[in-house]
């Protein structure tokens, strides 16, 4: 009888036979797999779009990269983006795929693009445009609306080639409208037919491959008209009929974002929903500087729901939540100045050429903030317009955690000018390009020890990055460089984390928790998105102002230098910061 070959019992990485040659072999680089576990040194071997070996001597590959010194982990699973619309015509993602993200999830927040009839287009873009300040113009210019329900709008994203991997979630005030129509708009109660249809409507939408459902309930959100979004007074029991549609199928989770006014009613209605569902649960949490205990009491309510069997997790951001302010950004110190405001549409080099002029100069620093003005720009623009101890000086490279000698305040108190002069003769210097960081929130006490007790705390999920959104005044898909750079490697001001530990929560606790079961490990058989990063090396640069969505739409992105190599599904998609122009991405489904 002949014996089996006991080399078919193993897997295909463990197989040295001297024809064995791997598609890409990455040597002798510093292992981080994604799974917390102690880092050590080794080849990682990637045949097709597998990973095929971790750890070890690897045989021969096609092409091998040498990683000596280098990092290499599983790519970022970023689950907090608003790239809804942008996804359907740009098929890189940037600045997201230039920060080692790998997947993308969208869909947050309860805002995005289907379902939508014909006639409610201009609505779902007022809608994005007013809650996450991402262009109209460029939104009406770039979507093709080839799609009606959810499920089109997934295969809309599926037959278009990218770079990296897309996924989404049904946003609740696109359903609520395509449901309600105009009576969403007002806000009215929804019926019990309104909740059947949309209960069978998010149902089919998580068999068609959604990773779950997100609402807003919150009095930041609005549009641009300044009403508030059709979801924010939703009641219980419509809440619970959609989330019944998650427990029929076994799948998704339900992500919100809330006031929290009523702390107990919240976790109560949350809890419930979680525990009948069987579905976990999220919500974004930051601090609030009003109420500095507020972030504690809610991770209280987090574990006491989880104590009693509910699956229910915070959100939380890797640096403090912040509006980066200039001469060009849609928030400037100087934005509700009459004569200010009277150069906003010039172009950039004819805006700064006037601010320079002495004349201008003096009328705009004579003047306070109008009314008027502040009326119609968003409810930020007053502090803003005369906080100077809460303004700092953002430099290159950018520092989110600095200390009040970089404020305007104090770099004022050091010279003859008043704080404004002294803001504004550092904006309109060099090339008028320089900016200020305003954090809004996660900053109550001047540095980031509340953002390292959220990040530490096990009941929490890190995201927020909000790749694709807030394009004039935030910059944050920079994130997980950021998480890198500054919680490992040059925090001063406070503890670090251990490599480790960031990596795991860039990567496998994001993947597990929506359900990406095939990638987030450096592990056989797992999907081969790969990052390799010089930790030496890796430095943000300064945000800049670029003026390339459709339509000339405006946005801010952030280049980063150090990544040697970011691989999607065994293919390289950016090697030393270069695109390589493959398009190995695709839309990942929930059930797929």
């Amino acid at each position: 009888m002949k014996l089996p070959d006991p080399r078919a019992m193993l897997p295909r990485s463990s197989i040295q036979g001297p024809t064995t040659m791997h598609d890409i072999v990455i040597r002798g680089g510093t292992i981080v797999d994604g799974t917390g576990t102690k880092s050590y040194t080794g080849d990682v071997a990637i045949d097709g779009d597998r990973i095929a070996q971790v750890g070890g001597k690897a045989g021969p590959g096609k092409r091998e990269i040498d990683a000596n010194g280098q990092l290499v982990t599983p790519g970022w699973v970023d689950i907090h983006t608003h790239y809804d619309g942008q996804a359907t015509w740009d098929p890189v993602l940037a600045p997201s795929s230039w920060h080692g993200a790998t997947t993308i999830l969208m869909g947050n927040c309860g805002v995005g693009f289907a379902p939508v009839r014909k006639a409610d287009h201009d609505c779902l873009i007022d809608l994005m445009e007013g809650v996450e300040d991402i262009p109209g113009i460029a939104l009406a210019e770039g979507l093709r609306w080839d799609w009606e329900t959810f499920p089109e709008y997934l295969d809309a994203l599926d037959r278009f080639p990218r770079t990296i991997d897309v996924a989404a979630q049904v946003p609740h005030h696109p359903l609520r409208v395509y449901v309600m129509g105009d009576r969403a708009v007002r806000r009215e109660i929804a019926t019990a037919t309104d909740i059947e249809a949309m209960s069978r409507l998010t149902e089919e939408a998580l068999r068609a491959g959604a990773f779950g459902f997100t609402t807003s309930r919150t009095e930041q959100h609005k549009t641009t008209k300044g009403d508030l979004v059709p979801g924010r007074f939703a009641e219980n029991q419509e809440l619970f009929g959609i989330g019944a549609a998650l427990g029929r199928t076994r799948t998704g989770a339900f992500g919100m974002l809330s006031d929290f006014d009523d702390e107990a009613a919240e976790f109560d209605w949350m809890s419930t929903l979680s525990k009948s569902t069987g579905r976990p649960l999220w919500f974004l949490l930051t601090d609030r500087a009003y109420d500095p205990d507020r972030y504690r009491r809610l991770m209280n309510g987090v574990r006491k729901a989880r104590a009693g069997g509910a699956s229910v997790t915070a959100q939380v951001a890797g640096r403090p939540v912040g509006i980066i302010l200039g001469l060009t950004t849609s928030m400037s110190p100087f934005a509700a100045r009459p004569a200010f405001a009277a150069l906003s549409s010039l172009s950039v080099k004819d805006k700064l050429a006037r601010l320079r002029d002495p004349a201008v100069r003096a009328e705009i620093l004579s003047q306070e903030a109008s009314e008027d003005l502040l009326a119609i720009q968003p409810p930020l623009q007053r502090p803003i317009a005369t906080t100077w101890d809460r303004q700092y000086v953002l430099g290159d490279p950018p520092d989110y955690e600095p200390d009040q000698s970089r404020s305007i305040a104090v770099m004022a108190a050091k010279t003859n000018l008043t704080p404004a002069e002294f803001c504004y003769d550092y904006l309109t210097g060099e090339n008028g390009d320089r900016m200020l960081f305003y954090p809004v929130t996660n900053y109550v006490h001047g540095d980031h020890g509340v953002v390292h007790d959220m990040i530490k705390d096990p009941d929490t999920l890190l995201g927020l990055g909000d790749g694709g959104a807030h394009c004039g005044i935030i910059c944050d898909a920079s994130l997980p460089s950021y998480m890198l750079t500054h919680w490992v490697r040059d925090r001063h001001r406070g503890p670090r984390f251990p490599l480790e530990f960031v990596v795991k929560r860039l990567t496998s606790e994001t993947a597990d928790f929506f359900g990406f079961h095939d990638r987030g490990r450096l592990a056989v058989g797992k999907k081969a998105d790969v990052n390799i990063v010089d930790l030496g090396t890796l430095r943000l640069h300064h945000p800049e102002l670029r003026h390339d969505l459709p339509a000339g739409g405006k946005r801010l992105v952030q280049r980063v230098d150090g990544y040697e190599a970011t691989i999607v599904a065994g293919q390289p998609i950016f090697e030393r910061g270069e695109e390589t122009g493959v398009r190995p991405g695709k839309l990942v489904r929930s059930n797929g």
